[in-house]
This record gives C-alpha cells, structure tokens and sequence, in this order.
C-alpha cells in the first residue's frame, strides 16, 4: 500500500508509533482541500485496512466534514487551533535567570509528573483511553530525554525546584512547541511567559524564523497564553476518530 498522493489533497500515512502503543493498527489522514469523490472513495477502502485512524480535517472545510459524517461512523475528536509567531531580532532581550535551556537532557521524573493534561483526544476518545491514554504525554516526554533534536527549557523556583517547562525542537525554519506544562503550585506565577520568552529568544539566535504550536480549541486558558505571547492563529483543525473494530 502506497500513500495517497499529497496533489490530490490527502496525505495517508501508518501510526508506527500509536500502532504499538495502543496494540491496534493505526493510521493518520490528513485532507487538505475539498475531496473529490473519487479521492473519497479511495480513501475509504483504505480506511478498512485499519483498526483506528485519525482524520485530520484542515481548515474544518465543510465539504469534508459532510463526507465523513455521510459515509463513516467517524465522531469530532477535537478541533486543533494552529499558532504562529514570527520572529524578529530585537534590540533588548530580557533573559531569566530562572530558565535553563538543554538538548539531550537525561531523564527527569519531576518533568514526567507534570504532564497532567486536562484536555486530551487520548483520554476523551474511551477506546484510547481504555488502551492507556492517559500515559501518552508522560510517554512523549520520556520518548524525549536524551536525544539531541529535542530541546528543554525549565523553569526553577527558589529552592532550585522544577516548576515548569518547554519541550521544543526545529523544524527547518521554524521553531516547534510540543508541550508545555507548570506546576500547580505556582499558578499565574508568570512561568509559562518566561519559558516561552526564553525560548523565542533561543529559537531567533538559532536563525528560526516562526514558532508553530498548536492546541485544543477547549483548552481556553492555553489559548488565551499563545494570544498573549504574541502568537496569531492560522488555522483550525477538526479531527475525525474513525473505528473499525
């Protein structure tokens, strides 16, 4: 099996990792513009060869929407809010001396127990949440530790104790936010903000010319945050959970 050609507006692609981390066969779809009915149809038979695939809905165009609510037993997942931020070289920087910035950092539990995500598609969809999707995000984070394309920003209070932290990594020209978390401790302590400043002062010395990041159109305090930092949105994502079991 091929993927189907991204001219034809779809990119289809196997989960590897969800695959094994959920025990059942899983795939990705991406529609990028309005499908033909032609596309569709193919995209369906291609839907059979799997227990679990994802329906990413770019741009929640209509016309999409109404196949897939047509012809499959797929349900709204999420809706993913797109961020950017594009940099600029400016006269003053303000460090913190708070944050610490590392790549290929060593295991960290403390960093582990903070990922505690209220809004997740892992643990609002039951059949993953059944298949332990509650652990994705602490497995993303140990999936990070120790590699070199993966980038930590942490945050430390007075007694030099994690209160927070930035996972992020480059992407050609851009700089990716993957997760970002503070403690409960420390709420609107200011922390999120002094990582995120950080890190887009690293991301411009780095040569990034835009921070992407993206995030649940539910998780209003988070996008409330990316407003603030100077963040504007382009785009807004419905995803499709499709089942074949």
């Amino acid at each position: 099996m091929s993927d189907i050609d991204t001219r034809n507006g779809v990119t289809f692609y196997k989960l590897e990792w969800d695959t094994e981390f959920f025990g059942v066969k899983c795939a990705k779809a991406i529609l990028h513009k309005p499908l033909t009915l032609d596309v569709w149809t193919e995209l369906k038979l291609l839907f059979k060869e799997y227990q679990f695939i994802s329906i990413e809905n770019q741009n929640s165009d209509p016309i999409n929407a109404q196949l897939i609510g047509k012809d499959t037993p797929a349900f709204l997942a999420d809706i993913n809010i797109q961020f950017v931020k594009y940099l600029e070289e400016k006269d003053e920087q303000h460090l913190f001396n708070n944050i610490t910035l590392h790549h290929s950092l060593k295991r960290n539990d403390k960093i582990v127990e903070m990922a505690d995500f209220q809004f997740s598609k892992f643990t609002a969809d039951i059949e993953l949440a059944n298949r332990g999707g509650e652990r994705v995000y602490s497995q993303w984070l140990i999936n990070s530790f120790d590699k070199p394309n993966k980038y930590f920003a942490l945050s430390k209070d007075e007694n030099e104790e994690i209160n927070g932290f930035l996972l992020y990594s480059y992407s050609d020209d851009a700089c990716v936010i993957e997760l970002i978390a503070v403690s409960q401790r420390v709420p609107k302590s200011g922390v999120g903000t002094s990582l995120f400043n950080t890190v887009e002062h690293s991301a411009i010395k780095n040569g990034s010319k835009i921070i992407k990041v993206g995030t649940q159109v539910r998780n209003l305090g988070a996008v409330n945050f990316y407003h603030k930092v100077g963040c504007r949105q382009v785009g807004c994502h419905q995803i499709y959970h499709l089942w074949n079991l």
